[in-house]
Parts: C-alpha cells; structure tokens; sequence
C-alpha cells in the first residue's frame, strides 16, 4: 500500500498537473520516443499527431492524483487501460521505462518545482499502479490463452473475403493460418492488426468485431481514411488494407480484448438501446446481432446516424433483422439527406440523433444506452443521458479519446 505521506503529496500536484498536464505528456512522448524509440510501435502515430494521446494521458494522470486515495473510483478506468495494454502486448518489462521517462519529464517541465519529495512520491506511485495494471494484463493475457482456440502474441490470419458495405467501409473475413479453432469473445469486444511499416518496423491498430461471437472467422469493418495517403499516420492502416491486401493474404492479430461489450446475462425488462453513428456500427452491430438472438422478449432500440445511405453500411442486414425479430425497430437518421419515409424495414428521416429523437423513441428515458461513433455524437449523447440522470450502471460506450473530454462537455463525472 502506499504511504499516507505518498498520498498527501501526489494529491497536493494535482492542480498544477491539472494546469501543465499537456505540456508534461507532450514532452514525455517526445522524450520517450528520442530515448527508446524501440517502443514507438505500440503508440498510434495519428493519435500522437492529433494530440489525442496526451490529452488521453494528462487526462488519467491529473485522476490518478486526484483519486490516489480512493483508487475504487478509477477502477473503471484500469480495466480500459489495461485491456487496452493486453490488445497491444504490453509487458512488464515496458514499465520501467515508461516510469523513467515519466519521472524525468516531471523534472524537466516542472523544474524547482519538482521537489526530491514530489519525485519520490511520483516514483512510489508509479510503481504501485504498475504493479496493478501488470497483474490485471496477466490475467487476461493467462484467461485468453487458455480459452479454447486461445493464444497469447499476434497469430497469423488469412484473409478469407473482402466485401464492401458502403462506399468507404470494406468487410475483411479473417481465419486462423493453421486451421485452428478461433477463440470466443464478447459482442463489442476488438482485435489488434499489425502491419508492417516502410521504416522495417510495425504499426498496430484495434477494430471492432462487427459480428456476432460463434462464427467460424472473425470479421471486422474498416472505415478507409478519405483524403488521407497511404504514407500518413492517419490513414496508413486503413488505406493498406483497403487498396492493398487481397485475399488470401496474410495478417498479424492479436487475441479479442476491451471493456466495452454486451453482457447477455442481464436479462432485465429495461429497453435495450443501441446508438451508432458512422463506422462506430461495428462494435453496436455484434452487439444487435448477439440480442435479437439473446432476447427475443426484450425491446431493442437500434438508431444509426450517418451522412447518406451511400456510406450507410449494413442496411440489408439491419432490415433482415427488423423482419425477423417482431421485438426489435430500427432507425436510420440521415445528416444531408431528403430521404423520409416510415417502413417496417426502418424510418428513415433526416437530421441528427439527438435528445429528442431518441426521447421520441424513450419517453420516459428508462433504459440501457449503448453507444459508439464520432466525438460531436459521443458528447451529444452522454451529454443528453448525464442530463437525464441515466445509472452509470446503465450507460455505456466505446469513446475513441480521453473520456475526460465527454465529462467536461456534460459538466458532470461519471463513477
């Protein structure tokens, strides 16, 4: 456990790390990059671009000070982190020099104001979060590998089918190499992909399983990055995917992981509501396909916005699945559309999936919210169900970014 003396000391940096967090996580990248550029692989260049990853880290560190004496409120936040980890296949010995370049930033950004006892403090609570995150990665790293078609590292899959679902998201049917048997997951859950670079190292990135468990190859969805080069952090995955693998070829991927998914034991009377936006339908639509068969008595919501219904992907199958299951509706919202109509295939109108629309749907709002797309829509939603006084318990989201920014939007934390 750590000290009292620990805790009061991490707890009393907060507010300067709440006032200086960007510029310390920008110059610990910069700094880890330039002194171990051997673990550049396992970070997303387009995310250190964007900033998004160090808003990600200044956001998890200025809560773990915040918090370091009621570590309960972040548990939430180490299972992202650490299922995040094991979908990269972060291993201890990663942490120390994570920690060492951590410690040293401290001291570089925050100069005389970096106390010996400020470093020592930071170092010791470094250390315990370490070992949490080591021992939650193992297990999931043992619990994987020792399910049935299990594996621990990357595996080789072949590419059995390549299939559009709209004018920029492609469908790529993935089997195990060797023949073997292919481990179970959880409606939500993502793989890791990774690539070869032109430097002679790798890049990785996760996508979502956009079908339901059970399958006999795993599927995901890609958006290809529109405007980008193949050449550019952004859009270097995507587009290699799109433009140049074939069937047939082979890929690296890493065991299913996150935190985010569909748990079809909770059998409860509540409406089931699904909300996607964009190419965040892949995680959703595992998740539909899984209830309808799951629940066949359960109300099922399903809302997806997007630009038109030539970038729509899975209509067919959407409308397939409203035939089959009298429980379930869905509905397509269109942003630049004309196209309304009601049919038992879907309504179909334009505008955006908003507080009333999906309260048109909900009115009394009492409900389990799951949601995944483009942060405007991520933000709107969480806003909208904060302001409703939702359960956590009964929301939940795959948010592609430092959940600190959908928090700020709504003015109010979630536990």
């Amino acid at each position: 456990m750590l000290s009292q003396q620990t805790i009061d000391i991490v707890k009393s940096t907060a507010p300067i790390l709440q006032e200086h967090g960007e510029t310390l996580t920008k110059h610990f990248y910069e700094r880890m990059f330039s002194h171990n550029p051997e673990v550049a692989e396992y970070f997303n260049p387009a995310n250190q671009a964007e900033g998004t990853q160090q808003r990600a880290l200044a956001g998890a560190i200025c809560a773990y000070a915040a918090h370091i004496d009621n570590l309960e409120v972040l548990s939430g936040a180490v299972e992202l982190i650490a299922q995040k980890h094991a979908s990269l296949m972060i291993k201890p010995q990663h942490y120390p020099i994570v920690g060492a370049n951590l410690l040293a930033s401290i001291r570089e950004v925050l100069g005389e104001g970096a106390t010996e006892d400020i470093i020592n403090a930071w170092g010791e609570a470094y250390g315990f979060l370490a070992d949490i995150l080591i021992g939650r990665e193992k297990q999931i790293y043992d619990e994987t590998a020792q399910k049935p078609g299990g594996w621990d590292g990357f595996r080789k899959f072949k590419v059995e089918k390549k299939e559009p679902e709209s004018s920029v998201i492609t469908s790529f049917y993935l089997k195990p190499e060797d023949g073997g048997a292919l481990v179970d997951y959880l409606p939500g859950q993502y793989i890791t992909v990774r690539m070869p670079t032109p430097e002679g190292s790798t890049t990785m990135r996760n996508y979502s399983l956009s079908d339901k468990p059970g399958q006999d190859y795993f599927r995901i969805s890609v958006k290809k990055e529109m405007g980008a080069k193949a050449d550019t952090p952004k859009g270097y995955v995507s587009n290699k995917l799109h433009d140049d693998v074939k069937i047939d070829d082979v890929l690296e991927v890493g065991p299913p992981c996150g935190e985010f998914f569909l748990n079809v034991d909770d059998q409860n009377d509540r409406p089931l509501v699904l909300l996607a936006a964009g190419v965040g339908i892949t995680p959703i639509l595992s998740m539909l396909k899984t209830a309808t068969a799951a629940m066949p008595d359960r109300k099922i919501i399903f809302i997806h916005g997007c630009l038109n219904e030539e970038v729509q992907p899975f209509k067919d199958t959407i409308n397939k699945l409203v035939k089959k299951h009298e429980n379930l509706t869905a509905l397509y919202r269109y942003s630049d559309s004309e196209i309304d109509g009601v049919t038992r295939e879907g309504a179909c109108s334009t505008g955006f999936v908003d507080a009333q629309f999906i309260e048109s749907m909900v009115p009394d709002h009492h409900a389990d919210y799951y949601f995944c797309g483009p942060k405007p829509f991520m933000v709107n939603i969480y806003q909208t169900l904060v302001k409703w006084d939702i359960p956590a318990a009964q929301v939940h989201f795959e948010f592609f970014g430092p959940r600190e920014e959908l928090e700020a939007a709504s003015g109010k934390a979630r536990g």
